[in-house]
């Protein structure tokens, strides 16, 4: 059932709370930040980001304030989304790339919810239904090219986090987080964020002059020693081989 929609435009300051429902809030312009526990959260228009019943949360916009669209909903049938995998918990925010059909839903949700009359509150279950499955569509899509979990942990691979820290970030659970990765790619955390890093080593060492020892501080290893030798362990050569056989081929 709706519980709730509506819009905010300009500053927002939602303190510290947990909520009996679901929420989901579209973020059109602007930016802020979002805190669920003890992870933090940069928020940029145009994004989506999930509360789910019991979860300590709270969000600001920067100063110049934000526009979003917001909606409440729960019950039986809530829950029975979220065994399908409507309500996706692998990454409490979601980019988009285009907007407009969430935009959409939102906007036809609020005309029914303002209608009053015997149907409004059938027709704006039906409403959440209709918004719940526009989300799908896009973050089926872009799992399709880019899985938000993956480019999260993309994103965050050199910074010095364990897997919990990981994990909190993503507002799930270590044990989650394991399963999705080894799901998504075969490799654990530790070994996909690995790949990661050496990646990025590689890119430096071809493509730069900058010594060893600054290649593996900017790859997140402050031991140039241990750098290159996981970097020969798990390249089969040694950094400075690596960069004289790429000096070679161009």
């Amino acid at each position: 059932m709706c519980l709730g929609v509506g819009t905010e435009d300009g500053p927002v300051h939602c303190r510290p709370r947990a909520l009996d429902c679901y929420a989901a809030v579209l973020l059109t312009a602007g930016r802020g930040r979002l805190s669920l526990g003890a992870a933090d959260f940069a928020l940029e228009a145009p994004v989506l980001f999930w509360l789910r019943p019991g979860q300590r949360h709270s969000y600001d916009s920067d100063r110049g304030g934000w526009s979003d669209h917001w909606v409440l909903f729960g019950g039986p049938a809530a829950d029975g989304y979220a065994e399908l995998g409507y309500l996706d918990g692998r990454a409490p925010t979601t980019r988009l790339d285009d907007p407009a059909p969430v935009r959409r839903a939102f906007a036809d949700l609020a005309r029914i919810a303002l209608a009053d009359g015997p149907d409004t509150d059938v027709q704006a279950a039906l409403g959440v239904h209709q918004l719940l499955d526009a989300i799908r569509r896009i973050r089926s899509d872009r799992d399709r090219s880019t899985v938000p979990v993956l480019a999260a942990l993309r994103q965050d691979a050199l910074l010095p986090l364990s897997v919990a820290e990981h994990a909190r970030r993503l507002g799930c659970t270590a044990a989650e987080l394991r399963a999705t990765v080894r799901g998504l790619t075969g490799f654990g955390v530790k070994d996909y964020l690995l790949q990661v890093r050496l990646s990025r080593a590689k890119d430096l060492l071809a493509d730069s002059d900058r010594p060893i020892g600054t290649v593996a501080r900017d790859v997140g290893y402050s031991d140039a020693a241990y750098f290159s030798r996981l970097f020969t362990r798990r390249v089969g050569v040694s950094p400075s081989r690596f960069r004289e056989q790429r000096g070679q081929r161009k």
